[in-house]
């Protein structure tokens, strides 16, 4: 029999195969009713008194399980919400600071050797504790330590998730650190990319024309987020010195280990905001969804928090105290991922444990861990660091690495007074603290203000110093684009102001808060993660997403103030519905004028696009032929020429850049690999088509929603730890956003709304993560057909858990006989 930990350590490292359910039934006998443990911990009756050194407080839980929690002040509060979080979510907020320490193997076993080794290197603890350092004399501070207070009062006292039965060990204590650690999580998977090591890579196998056009400098629409010159601030490409190849050779092995790390491509969210002068109510209104990856339990957890002049409703973080998406009762907000450029690579001359900064030689500050394995060997890892911070080695290959969020960060206090703004004003003061990660914010208020900036730390790169060899390198305050890997050597790409694993200097070498690209009181605008602004002027990032989300959102915008109609809420929801697929708009033309090369079944299939309105719903065969050959079309441009050079899929361009490749392109006439003759365009749209037609036939698809089904799953991907699969809409460039191939998608859909009216929210899946829970997974189906929940607060009937003072409930915080 398999042990424990080889059945259900999957997927918890990245990119690992699946334990089955027929693996465990050895486990059983752990669900027999009255008898195994795991039962006994379903039917555990949860305390309904909770001592707490702070004072009084209430939870009340509505009928999703989302709970309102109430406290006499903040530290009551906040004490009660790190109860509730991890009474729901203990296991989750174990599971991501294992992750971000570099242990899950000390609980999983070999399946995650790499994960930790990965993390370890790059000392995310050693950020979380720098972040510590910078908030815990603040009230944000008294705040998160009365939260791990709260989590602790759980933890030591109610049985733990079945999760940890299940791997037979019980978590450590809650710290402040960890909840530091789940900011540096979501901070990396939103701005953790290797886009610039990827692009060098690609440019030393196939030249840098090829790479230019894979990733492109500017992607060429119309649909910037801010439409207009007058619009202040910085913009979105930038001038500087060009990209060179120089950095790749050899890097190939190293950029491939590390995409198993880095932020998910084709991460990205929608936000929109419409003024009142445009609306029926005169009052403006505000939609966010963003698009994250999609698991049980969901990656958010909602609730409403209470105290004496604060009222916040929203989604948190398990493992972060406080409302990061929603609204107060003065406005609300949400963010999208602005995709600027926060991370850096370097090379480096070295020897004998050296590296050459500029005309000095420095030792690698380096330190030895050990991976604990459960059931295998320990590890050892070797942890270097150089001036940019962690250094990364793979197959004798290395790559130092500067990022934003390993530095010190006031984001906490950012979302801590966020939460308590009492306007606009406020409201953008707190957000120019919102060090990590870069976004894109939006934010409106019951007055009727509104505002769109970017936040967060974006780095102001020079270059300078000794080339080494007696000869001066790039003009020394040269300002200089972050898209390829610099020498370290040569000091190219310095950060001024940049303190890795410590207090950055925020007044040097980053873009200043005023001068970051926003507005004031817009009459619409939407974000989609598109480029930014036009007309280049600094350097923000080149990674933006191909703009068929952020067309489609505009196209229905402009149509609707070219109306006699005004903007209604009705039409908002409308909006962030929408299934509309652009690419399909913008290339089905070219898959018509491709049926004489196809055969009979693949020209019969394309027939069925003859007519199509290009919408992803569930009951459309148009919209499932569709979407395989998307897939296939990419595999048949790019994979001959990617085979033959060496790189894999993580290289694939957006798909911007795949259906806008034109007949005559270089990718089909004069393919950049040896071995690779020319290729028709015609005739690779014919072939893609016959492979969507073998794969409908070979899985006896019908319909778009036989294919597009929910696949959210447990970490453990457990079939019965797993949530349903049901047919939905969307596809990953609609607006209503769901990717099945990636499990990303809207992780929350916030529709706000200052007329009176409740606004509408919604997760995908349950807010309890014990599989045993009637809200493990109940708001799945909802979220699935495009349902919303009303942000209304439980305030009436009993608590179903009060917290009261030490005194008030006994000594050992039990429950009180009152």
């Amino acid at each position: 029999m398999p042990t424990r930990r080889s059945v259900i350590a999957a997927l918890l490292g990245g990119g690992v195969g699946a334990a089955t359910l027929t693996d465990a039934r050895g486990y059983l006998d752990r669900f027999a009713p009255l008898s195994g443990d795991a039962w006994g911990a379903a039917t555990a009756e949860t305390r309904d008194r909770v001592a707490t050194p702070y004072g009084r407080a209430t939870v009340r839980y509505d009928d999703a399980g989302v709970p309102t929690v109430e406290g006499d002040d903040e530290l009551s509060l906040y004490f009660a919400v790190g109860y509730v979080h991890a009474a729901d979510r203990l296991f989750e907020m174990d599971l991501i600071r294992r992750r971000m320490r570099g242990t899950l193997s000390a609980a999983v076993g070999e399946r995650t050797v790499e994960s930790d080794r990965f993390h370890a290197q790059m000392d995310f603890l050693g950020a979380a504790e720098a972040s510590w350092r910078a908030v815990e004399d603040t009230p944000t501070g008294e705040a998160m330590r009365a939260y791990a207070a709260g989590v602790e009062a759980q933890r030591t006292s109610e049985p733990l998730p079945l999760e940890f039965r299940l791997l037979d060990y019980e978590p450590a204590a809650w710290t402040p650190v960890d909840s530091m650690l789940v900011e540096k999580q979501i901070s990396w998977g939103l701005t953790g990319s290797f886009r610039s090591l990827r692009r060098s890579v690609a440019a030393d196998a196939l030249g840098e024309p090829a790479a230019a056009t894979l990733y492109p400098e500017r992607i060429d629409h119309d649909v910037p987020i801010l439409r207009e010159e007058a619009a202040a601030g910085a913009d979105g490409t930038g001038e500087g010195s060009a990209p060179d190849d120089s950095g790749g050779s050899g890097l190939a092995s190293l950029s491939a280990w590390l995409a198993d790390f880095e932020s998910e491509p084709g991460i990205g969210s929608n936000s929109w905001l419409v003024s009142g002068e445009h609306t029926a109510s005169s009052r403006p209104l505000l939609a966010n969804d963003p698009h994250l990856n999609l698991m049980a339990p969901p990656v958010w957890y909602q609730m409403y928090q209470r105290r004496p002049g604060m009222r916040v409703r929203g989604v948190t973080f398990p493992g972060v105290p406080f409302v990061v998406i929603g609204e107060n009762d003065a406005g609300a907000w949400g963010f999208t991922n602005a995709g600027a450029d926060v991370l850096d690579t370097y090379t480096y001359e070295t020897r004998d444990g050296e590296y050459r900064d500029g005309d000095e030689w420095r030792a690698f500050e380096t330190e030895e861990r050990t991976i604990e394995v459960a059931g295998g060997d320990d590890r050892t890892v070797t942890v270097r660091k150089s001036v940019h911070g962690p250094v990364l080695e793979r197959e004798g290959r290395r790559v130092g690495v500067a990022w934003t969020g390993l530095q010190a960060s006031r984001t906490a206090i950012a979302v801590h007074e966020l939460d308590r703004s009492q306007g606009r004003e406020a409201a953008l003061a707190a957000l120019s603290k919102f060090d990590t990660p870069t976004q894109n914010a939006v934010y409106a208020d019951r007055d009727g203000n509104t505002a769109y900036w970017v936040t967060g730390l974006i780095p102001v790169r020079e270059s300078g110093g000794d080339d080494g060899d007696g000869t001066s390198g790039e003009a020394n305050g040269e300002s200089v684009r972050g898209d390829r890997v610099f020498d370290g050597s040569a000091r190219e790409g310095e950060w001024p102001g940049y303190e890795p694993y410590g207090d950055p200097d925020f007044e040097t070498g980053w873009i200043p808060f005023d001068e970051k690209p926003g507005v004031r009181d817009p009459d619409y605008l939407a974000t989609a993660n598109q480029r930014i602004v036009d007309g280049p002027d600094r350097y923000l990032g080149e990674g933006y997403a191909a703009p068929f989300r952020a067309r489609r959102i505009y196209d229905l915008l402009d149509e609707r103030a070219a109306s006699d109609d005004p903007f209604d809420f009705d039409y908002v929801r409308r909006v962030q519905r929408d299934v509309a697929d652009e690419r399909a708009r913008s290339f089905v033309p070219a898959i018509r004028d491709a049926r004489e090369a196809m055969d009979d079944a693949a020209r019969a299939a394309a027939d069925r696009l003859e007519g199509w309105d290009y919408r992803m719903d569930r009951d459309s065969r148009a919209a499932l032929v569709f979407e395989l050959f998307v897939g296939h079309y990419r595999e048949r441009v790019f994979d001959p020429v990617f085979e033959s050079t060496g790189l894999d899929e993580s290289h694939y361009p957006n798909d911007w850049v795949l259906l806008t490749l034109g007949p005559e392109s270089p990718w089909f006439t004069d393919p950049p690999a040896q071995g690779v003759d020319s290729r028709s365009r015609d005739d690779l749209i014919a072939a893609a088509m016959a492979d969507a037609v073998a794969e409908v036939d070979a899985e006896g698809y019908e319909t778009y929603g036989d294919y597009n089904r929910t696949a959210i799953d447990h970490p453990f991907d457990l079939g019965f730890l797993n949530y349903p699969r049901l047919p939905t809409d969307g596809s990953p460039a609609t607006v209503r956003n769901f990717r099945k191939e990636s499990a990303v998608g809207s992780s929350f859909r916030l529709l706000a709304r200052f007329d009176g009216e409740p606004s509408l929210g919604m997760i995908p899946g349950g807010n309890d993560g014990e599989y045993f829970s009637d809200h493990y997974s109940d708001l799945l189906e909802a979220w699935a057909d495009g349902e919303y929940r009303p942000l209304v607060a439980t305030v009436d009937g009993d608590p179903e858990i009060r917290f009261d003072p030490d005194d008030s409930t006994g000594a050992d915080g039990g429950a009180n006989d009152e």
